[in-house]
């Protein structure tokens, strides 16, 4: 059976799946990514673990299927995180530093005081944040020996870099849409972008369309070396395009350790109101653009939660929710910061309006609502924005796959949402990308035909005003700076 393996690789697991000529789902694999935590705020992992659990989840995913002839390799990757590594030796010279680190939050804050805030985001698509790798990059190179060859790149070009041999240093204009050294307009790095942030420019990896040649393997272990690497492409990304997401308006929001909220553009527009335009994907060097919205901190609170109460896992926790209504306190998992829509780094998780009658369930309940009106308020933004109304919406990762969770979410949106019966939708996307690469299937129109088996969720009627008012003010309470003690 001939198949495309595509590399799903995610902040705390990395997946592999084998994807038949039909569309269909062969088998799968996976593998724990540990993080690490230096000290508050920073947040880390160790790149060749990162490649150790690659290797293990395409073993386990080809062991599942020994008869597979693979055909291509594709990859869809945690964005935003960056690393350093020696272009001589292969060796990894630093950490990666997650997309969750804010350890750059001082000299983010001194170039929006510097004014270049408008400017950069009318350039990349992105406000000036920690999240973006531009001023990771910069504190990566600060500490890297000096006197080797060195080569940085996000995760799809670690990868690549480790997939063929050492023998490519190469990115996809999705992740390279993500670095804030990209004008996504001449869909090139930026000189003015990496003088801004110190960045040299030779260190920077080459930008490719999100399908087409990366190289071929060598040395990735059950896999023929020689294959070709036929696509790239930021997770996000490749789940918009896995569920096919290719008319304007129809979006897509992909749950995980956070959340990322995504619809397609008919162009470029610049953003505003805390939200951020993006590449989408680019194929034969046209690029389709995307707007988002970067929630930092969304499931990954369920877990916590569970533990707080004792709980013996999130399942229980979200059994615990449904048996409360809504209208109880209010929660913000700010954990590391807000991200999209507010865009605060000194906001911290609280939970609000609490009183002696507020029970376990009631506070399980608003730590699962906080999940869906985070996910409202970047869509408020985007069609304040444009004016115009969501079209297809689409819903993917771990957590959409409990109905209570994305009911919730169509409630509070008033606006159906579609699950997918497959999790891996970046995966997915990813493996349709390569398979259009070698020709598997013809055009976009082939691939928007592929079976996908998928519920729709349809909002039930109900008021959502009080619960909307409870959030917004735990929002400010979160974002509060206290006044001075006293005697200061």
């Amino acid at each position: 059976m001939r198949a495309i393996l595509a590399i799903d690789q995610g902040t705390t697991n990395s997946k592999a799946i084998l994807v038949s000529e039909a569309g269909g789902l062969i088998s799968r694999g996976a593998a724990a990514v540990g993080i690490s935590y230096p000290q508050s705020g920073w947040v880390e992992q160790d790149p060749n673990r990162i490649w150790q659990s690659v290797c293990e989840a395409v073993s386990r995913c080809l062991e599942a299927a020994p008869q597979t002839q693979i055909e291509a390799v594709a990859i869809s990757n945690q964005r935003e995180s960056v690393t350093v590594w020696d272009g001589e030796t292969g060796d990894a010279l630093g950490p990666v530093i997650s997309w969750q680190c804010r350890r750059t939050a001082a000299d983010c804050g001194r170039l929006n005081e510097l004014g270049h805030a408008e400017w950069v985001k009318k350039t990349t698509g992105l406000p000036i944040d920690p999240m973006f790798p531009g001023s990771k990059v910069k504190w990566l190179l600060d500490r890297t020996p000096t006197g080797r060859p060195v080569r940085i790149g996000t995760i799809d070009s670690w990868l690549i870099h480790r997939l063929s041999g050492g023998k490519q240093h190469v990115c996809d204009a999705s992740n390279a849409a993500r670095s804030q050294l990209f004008d996504l307009r001449s869909q090139r790095w930026s000189d003015d972008l990496c003088k801004l942030f110190g960045v040299s420019k030779g260190v920077l990896p080459e930008v490719l369309d999100s399908s087409g040649r990366f190289g071929t393997t060598a040395g990735l272990p059950g896999v023929a070396d020689g294959t070709p690497i036929c696509a790239a492409i930021g997770d996000s990304h490749a789940a918009l395009f896995g569920h096919g997401a290719y008319n304007a308006g129809d979006g897509k929001v992909t749950f995980g350790t956070g959340s990322s909220v995504m619809t397609t553009l008919p162009s470029f527009i610049a953003p505003d109101n805390g939200i951020t335009t993006t590449v989408a994907w680019r194929l034969a060097g046209a690029p389709t653009f995307a707007f988002e919205g970067n929630i930092l901190v969304s499931a990954a609170s369920l877990p916590w939660m569970a533990d707080m109460l004792g709980l013996p896992d999130v399942t229980a926790l979200v059994e615990l929710a449904a048996t409360a209504g809504p209208g109880g306190p209010g929660f913000v998992p700010a954990f590391v910061g807000l991200g999209a829509p507010h865009w605060n780094c000194d906001a911290r998780a609280l939970f609000s309006q609490i009183n002696f009658n507020t029970t376990r369930a009631q506070m399980a309940r608003a730590v699962t609502d906080s999940i869906a009106f985070q996910v409202n308020d970047v869509f408020s933004a985007m069609q304040t924005q444009t004016g115009g109304a969501i079209g297809s919406l689409y819903v993917d990762g771990g957590p959409s796959q409990s109905s209570f969770l994305m009911q919730c979410v169509a409630d509070v949106l008033g606006h159906p949402v579609i699950q997918c019966a497959a999790p891996e939708a970046s995966a997915l996307g990813a493996a349709y990308l390569a398979g259009l690469s070698i020709g598997m299937w013809a055009d976009l129109e082939t691939v928007a035909r592929l079976p996908r088996e998928t519920t729709v969720l349809r909002p039930r009627a109900s008021d959502n005003s009080e619960s909307l008012k409870t959030w917004n003010d735990a929002i400010a309470r979160s974002t509060f700076e206290p006044p001075p003690a006293i005697g200061e």
